[in-house]
């Protein structure tokens, strides 16, 4: 099996084809960097660095940016859907609150100092539960996954050293607000660069190759030589580094830890929907979704308070793209500007030919 550098799997014979929008593609670099200095320069604007809701807002938007980027590594290229990273968040979550209270850390940037030792913790205890959901296939792996779930948030409950539902009380850095906001912001900013870079390779690579097999025909896959239950292991470990640093984040911005925060059913639930909204498997789409549906969630939370009415709201925006673009909204804008490309490329040619070449009289 060839290395991915350079060629899109695809497009070889066999496979089924997939559209992902890569920053190696025309124009994509320029996207790319586009995007990363609008987000850079966001606090800036009015109504930004001056407006706590709305950095907090784009706060929750990074942590979810990194952590549906970090999924989409597993889920997006190896096809199998899983419910249960919120173990790894609620993971990072407690790693930090717990390193903070018993190593006594200063707060403010010491603190963000054990971020990657929250992003370790989430991967090594990804390798026990892997071994053991990984031995089934897709569905029963999605039921496997949410099984781990509720069993990491009933622990987390009832054991004495994580605080039981009292949880753990993280010291706020002493920053002022709005700057408070911010220095969170940038530092979500940086593990969703991060993040990304990683998804990036890992989609250019062989390993990202034996995992687009796997997911187009598992079967074909192992017999073609791939060991599939490793490299689904290894996928499964890198996509929940990312996302024990941002429950990490998530909790020395929230000045602690609950089991009801740290390790929520919706999370699991949200990153499904941001990955499918913005086209799974592919490295825009997932941030794209956490982009839109996370400032609604943020704002619908706002608007209409605790009555859930945001909920409603939220299932009938999933519904709505899933009717009309049943791929996402990357692939399928995508698709849509390929075929009007080839539909005005079609009549340029018949145009020059039919000026070129007289007709003939049958």
């Amino acid at each position: 099996m060839s290395s991915a550098a350079g060629t899109d799997p695809a497009a070889e014979p066999g496979r089924t084809p997939a559209v992902t929008v890569l920053p190696t593609q025309r124009g994509g670099w320029l996207v790319a960097i586009v995007a990363l200095a609008v987000a850079i320069l966001f606090p800036f604007v009015e109504g930004g660095a001056g407006d706590e809701g709305t950095m907090s807002i784009a706060f929750f938007v990074v942590i979810y940016m990194a952590a549906v980027s970090a999924w989409n590594i597993f889920t997006g290229y190896s096809g199998y859907l899983a419910l249960g990273h919120a173990v790894f968040f609620g993971t990072g979550a407690y790693t930090l609150a717990l390193a903070v209270k018993d190593w006594n850390v200063p707060a403010g940037w010491t603190t963000m100092w054990l971020l990657p030792l929250c992003g370790v913790v989430a991967g090594a205890l990804a390798i026990p539960l892997g071994l053991v959901a990984l031995r089934t296939r897709r569905h029963v792996f999605v039921v496997v996954t949410i099984a781990f779930f509720f069993i990491f948030q009933t622990l987390a409950t009832n054991l004495s050293f994580t605080g039981g539902t009292a949880g753990i009380q993280v010291v706020s850095p002493p920053w002022t607000y709005p700057v408070y906001n911010v220095n969170f912001y940038y530092v979500g900013l940086v593990v969703v660069v991060a993040t990304l870079a990683l998804s990036w390779s890992v989609r250019r690579s062989r390993f990202g190759l034996q995992l687009m097999a796997i997911r187009d025909d598992e079967d074909r896959a192992r017999g073609m030589g791939v060991k599939t239950t490793r490299v689904k292991l290894a996928a499964f470990v890198i996509s929940a580094v990312p996302v024990g640093i941002a429950g990490g984040l998530f909790a020395n911005f929230q000045n602690g830890v609950y089991p009801q925060g740290a390790f929520d059913p919706l999370f699991d639930l949200a990153l499904a929907l941001m990955g499918f909204i913005g086209g799974i498997g592919t490295l825009s789409g997932p941030l794209l979704g956490a982009l839109v549906l996370e400032s609604l969630q943020q704002k619908f939370t706002q608007i209409f308070s605790n009555d859930g009415l945001y909920l409603i709201i939220y299932g009938a925006l999933f519904l709505a793209v899933l009717l009309l673009l049943p791929r996402g909204i990357v692939p399928s804008v995508a698709e849509q500007i390929r075929s009007w490309r080839a539909r005005r490329g079609g009549r340029t040619a018949e145009a020059a030919a039919g000026s070129g070449l007289p007709k003939v009289a049958r």
